[in-house]
């Protein structure tokens, strides 16, 4: 088994077919606009080699997919919304990166606490991922084109983003080691004959490539026992039961709780 720990920007969508062809492969491709893509893509491969490709794993996509399909299905009309950050994000730092000129970059996720509340509250209906966060890079680069960050599709156009460029001193004191993110909600609520519930998802990471690598992890266990079953082909995460998941038996499970 293969664990994928590349790029979602070029890296798996360059390398991860060729590898689910010959491996069992588990990935944390990030790229939410372009994951049935690429399970199209990974499918086909993997099912030629005879192996198990999960796809999208991690917190979000993952965790956070699971939990959006919970929440919505519990309310008829269900009104949903997530929130990430404060802090950094591994996907679309490894983006910045690639923009010709960047020699080193990290970028910051800030939600809005105000439309965090208004999803509590049920008046979520008009808040978007882009109107509900701001986006800000910080640069090292020669001659970077800001304008490249700043639409770069599907990862920063349509968010508010602010680039600045910084001195390598500046980044070296500021910006190394990964600053945690932290109370991430995936919020659902909605009306149950009359009266109003809400369900809410949080996750508080301190690192967010420990956890990453944590999720990664226990859906190779999901990738690896339906293999060895015979099964073959791609999966995302909502696809995948979660008893797989664990390294407990299904019975102790049950027993413990169920």
């Amino acid at each position: 088994m293969l664990f994928l720990c590349l790029g979602s920007a070029t890296d798996i969508p360059e390398q991860a077919a060729g590898y689910a062809r010959h491996f069992t492969t588990v990935d944390t491709d990030d790229n939410h606009q372009l994951i049935p893509r690429h399970r199209a893509e990974m499918d086909p491969a993997a099912r030629e080699g005879g192996h198990v490709a999960m796809i999208s794993t991690g917190w979000d996509p993952g965790l956070f997919s699971v939990n959006r399909v919970l929440g919505a299905a519990l309310f008829p009309q269900p009104q949903q919304n997530t929130f990430w950050g404060k802090g950094l994000s591994q996907g679309h730092s490894d983006a910045v990166r690639r923009v010709p000129g960047v020699r080193r970059g990290v970028q910051y996720t800030i939600p809005s606490e105000e439309a965090i509340a208004e999803a509590r509250a049920g008046r979520g209906a008009e808040i978007t991922g882009a109107s509900a966060h701001v986006r800000e890079c910080y640069v090292v680069a020669d001659e970077a084109d800001h304008a490249a960050i700043t639409t770069m599709p599907d990862y920063f156009a349509p968010y508010e983003t602010t680039v600045h460029f910084i001195s390598e001193e500046e980044f070296e004191r500021d910006h190394q080691g990964m600053p945690y993110v932290r109370e991430c909600h995936v919020v659902t609520s909605g009306d149950l004959g009359g009266s109003r519930s809400a369900v809410e998802f949080v996750l508080e990471l301190e690192s967010t490539p420990d956890s990453t690598a944590a999720a990664q992890v226990a859906y190779g266990r999901a990738a690896a026992r339906p293999k060895a079953l015979g099964e073959m082909g791609a999966r995302t995460v909502p696809e995948v039961a979660p008893y797989l998941l664990s390294p407990t038996g299904l019975d102790e499970l049950i027993r413990r709780d169920v």
